[in-house]
């Protein structure tokens, strides 16, 4: 038992100790070691001396201490002293409270994390590293990168706050403008995360209801960013498809079977205020567009409606216009198989970076699956071997492997008919 609740406390409070730790002693380092010490005395000490009453609490005294020590041991303690205990908030210390500009806590980390210092390409995956505590591979998977280049990228993120002195504070309003494309890049790939598992039991399982918190203070915040908008409303079409996305045996059930009327309606109706919210700013982007895309599929009815696969095709084809990578262009291929057949999808699928997608299972999910239609069974059961290599979230695993197991059925049977 308390191994389980020391996993839920790293997970739900580790972002927020360790951005704490790094605001007291200007080192994200020597957070993240100290969080880590803290959280190996709990394993060892929760079991034989009972749970605390307040993990986080216990988390950040013992990781405080640790960090402490660390400090002692390199001799370095008079070089980096911790700021001394702030005086007591003043009546306009209370009425500017950073909790009143960005209320909730793993927003304001997220805005801290993404300052203009670091990098680009760094500042998603530095965030999702310290506050949302993705591992090195899931971050490298993610970005379609090798593990040790993402793990540079860290590093020399890491180094250039040090270096350029970056304060680990909030910012006010007139910094959130050139930081919410990367705080807008963090939130997706985080939800992601948890869209990807559809039982909704992995680690980051969590997500799903945060991102529904997070992005709705966001656009309170921003009530007029439409790109922001746009993601509330994505994260609400796709929460909605929720209820549907398992079938009775737990496996994963694709979004052109799913029954609509096991859809939340409510969700679908916050998220059509939303998008409507953003196109009459008049200011498109690319996850507008995204979002649109949602909407087509949740304005089905029923299963006897067709499935908006020609909408579908033709919002990705305007979407490439914003956003041309080579995620955009793997869905774009699954619409592609659907309105013009599954040869001309897999010519544009093979013509991706099959380096690039080497470790990224949808990839491969989807190239077996045009395989399969097109009665290359051996080449198939390849790729779907490969995709279950990547060890999917377990209703995505169930749904693979039934999969498979109709492509070596297909196999066997082609080896038996006449030539």
């Amino acid at each position: 038992m308390a191994g389980s609740l020391l996993d839920q406390a790293a997970r739900t409070h580790g972002g927020r100790v360790i951005a704490a730790l790094a605001a007291r002693f200007r080192d994200l380092d020597l957070a993240e070691e100290a969080f880590a010490e803290a959280c190996l005395s709990a394993a060892q000490s929760w079991p034989k001396d009972g749970e605390p009453r307040d993990p986080a609490a216990w988390l950040y005294s013992v990781a405080q201490r640790r960090a402490l020590d660390m400090l002692r041991r390199r001799g370095v303690r008079t070089r980096l002293v911790p700021d001394p205990p702030s005086p007591p908030p003043s009546a306009e210390d209370v009425m500017v409270d950073d909790a009143r500009l960005i209320p909730d806590e793993r927003l304001r980390l997220i805005f801290v994390c993404c300052h203009p210092a670091v990098a680009p390409d760094a500042r998603a995956a530095l965030t999702l590293r310290l506050v949302c505590g993705l591992s090195t591979q899931a971050i490298a998977r993610a970005f379609l990168v090798p593990e040790p280049t993402l793990a540079q990228r860290l590093v020399r993120a890491k180094r250039k706050i040090a270096e350029a002195g970056v304060p680990f504070e909030v910012p006010g309003p007139e910094a959130w403008p050139e930081r919410i494309g990367a705080v807008l890049s963090t939130l997706e790939i985080a939800y992601a995360k948890a869209h990807e598992d559809a039982a909704g039991v992995g680690q980051h399982a969590g997500y799903a209801q945060e991102m529904l918190d997070l992005t709705a203070v966001l656009a309170d915040l921003l009530p007029n960013e439409p790109e922001c908008l746009a993601f509330a409303a994505l994260v609400r079409y796709a929460e909605a498809r929720r209820p549907a996305r398992l079938d009775d045996t737990g496996a994963m059930t694709p979004l052109s079977e799913q029954d609509p009327a096991l859809w939340r309606r409510p969700l679908i109706i916050d998220a059509e205020a939303l998008l409507h919210r953003a196109a009459r700013r008049r200011q498109p982007g690319p996850r507008q567009l995204q979002a649109a895309i949602h909407a087509a599929w949740c304005s089905r009815a029923d299963l006897d409606e067709p499935p908006p696969w020609p909408s579908v095709l033709a919002l990705y084809d305007a979407l490439l216009c914003w956003r041309d990578d080579r995620v955009v262009r793997l869905n774009r291929a699954v619409a592609v198989a659907e309105v013009e057949g599954p040869a001309r999808a897999l010519a544009e699928v093979d013509a991706l970076d099959a380096v690039a997608f080497r470790d990224f299972g949808p990839f491969h999910a989807v190239r077996a699956d045009l395989l399969a239609r097109l009665g290359r069974g051996d080449e198939a059961v390849a790729a779907y071997d490969r995709a279950l290599a990547l060890e999917p979230a377990p209703a995505e695993r169930l749904w693979l492997e039934r999969r498979r197991g109709m492509a070596l059925l297909q196999t066997r049977s082609s080896r038996r008919s006449p030539g």
